[in-house]
């Protein structure tokens, strides 16, 4: 009798805990303090920075907002530490709200979720709670938030084909997952498109290739050099290389052999004023602009209307940089030619009129076919993109 009492005390408290998890977070009231943990340094001018900037634009927005913050959550920076115990650090100076800020920090993000069930938290550019998604998990304190910079990729290849003297684009390549596939991708998509249609070029002739570094920023002795790999493009015919890293070495080393009289260019990615850099070789940057997203998930948390969902954000077509509006941007940098401008302005007015890109016919890198004439990608067609796109160079999965 005794051994049945208990086990039916236990039943009771697994099936509480279960209902308890099952529940719709509740409201954090009129003050909430916000923890966002950053893969890199929080002043890189770039990802880092850009989520950095946008918990800033949380705080300024919402009252009874406070941010705290941890960088550099990286093995190389805070070897025998892990992601989830940085956060929980955050939680021990009140943080109730916890942003997780890069892909690599997805199963950390999820042990954190399983193990804090009180806590909100956002995981930036993972898919865990898409339930559409291949990796679906049902965690209830959990928001996955991510802009479609394929959009502002796309027209970074667009300025980057318009500028071109060589029909060479180089592209500096992070690590290898679905995300870098896809972005890549992107901008040898609209690189094609702009070379294809508006200067009316034979895409043969179009050469566009991916170099990765190993991660995404320079780890001295861990990943290639980003610097070495930037001169390495620009010392074999590459005039245009642009960034897929969180880090600014594409434009400083333009402007390096620029100096030495190359006619040489680069795109920058992630942060907003990464376009007012070197305005001698920069063509612009594409970037994520987390705030509005931000801002409607603290306030979700705050009214206690938190749901756990999966969104992919999309530029405010009617003003890509409106700051309180639009998930991604494209900022024009000085270098940009009047006729490239003109083109990228005509270029983003195409892709709000409806144009997609990613449709076929397209094919992987290895030949195989990716889609069919006149088919659209579906959603998770673009974000689990396996391979590369054929017509490009470089590798799809790391060896």
């Amino acid at each position: 009798m005794k051994s049945f009492r208990t086990l039916i005390l236990i039943l009771a408290v697994v099936l509480a805990a279960t209902a308890a998890w099952g529940q719709t977070m509740p409201a954090a009231g009129s003050s909430l303090t916000i923890g966002l943990v950053m893969v890199g340094p929080y002043n890189d001018q770039g990802w880092s920075q850009a989520n950095y900037d946008a918990v800033q634009y949380v705080t300024n927005k919402v009252a009874g907002t406070r941010m705290v913050y941890i960088d550099k959550a990286n093995s190389a920076d805070r070897p025998g530490t892990t992601v989830s115990q940085l956060a929980e650090s955050l939680m021990t100076q009140g943080a109730k709200l916890i942003i997780f800020s890069s892909d690599d920090m997805a199963d950390e993000a999820v042990k954190f979720a399983m193990a804090h069930k009180d806590i909100f938290v956002i995981m930036s550019s993972g898919s865990q709670v898409w339930k559409d998604g291949k990796t679906y998990q049902d965690l209830p304190n959990m928001i996955n938030v991510m802009g479609r910079m394929e959009f502002g990729k796309m027209i970074a290849g667009v300025a980057a084909a318009m500028t071109t003297q060589t029909g060479q684009i180089g592209y500096l390549g992070p690590l290898i997952n679905d995300e870098t596939r896809r972005l890549a991708s992107s901008v040898y998509l609209g690189a094609r498109y702009a070379w294809t249609n508006y200067l009316k070029k034979d895409p043969a002739k179009l050469k566009f290739k991916v170099t990765w570094i190993g991660f995404w920023f320079n780890i001295p002795g861990v990943t290639s050099d980003p610097s070495q790999v930037a001169d390495d493009f620009f010392n074999s015919g590459y005039d245009v290389v642009v960034s897929g890293i969180d880090t600014t070495e594409a434009v400083t080393e333009a402007v390096k052999y620029a100096g030495q009289g190359k006619k040489v260019w680069a795109v920058a990615y992630d942060y907003y004023k990464a376009s007012e850099m070197a305005p001698n070789v920069n063509l612009g940057v594409p970037y994520f602009n987390w705030g509005p997203a931000y801002v409607n998930v603290v306030k979700s948390a705050m009214g206690g209307s938190w749901k756990s969902h999966f969104e992919w954000n999309a530029p405010d077509w009617k003003n890509i940089n409106g700051a309180d509006t639009t998930a991604v941007g494209f900022n024009k940098g000085g270098a940009l030619s009047a006729t490239a401008s003109s083109t990228v302005d005509k270029f983003i007015k195409e892709l709000a009129g409806g144009l997609n890109l990613w449709k076929g016919p397209l094919s992987l890198q290895d030949g195989t076919s990716y889609l069919a004439s006149g088919k659209a990608a579906t959603d998770q067609q673009v974000w689990y993109l396996p391979q590369l796109l054929q017509g490009m160079e470089g590798l799809s999965v790391q060896k």
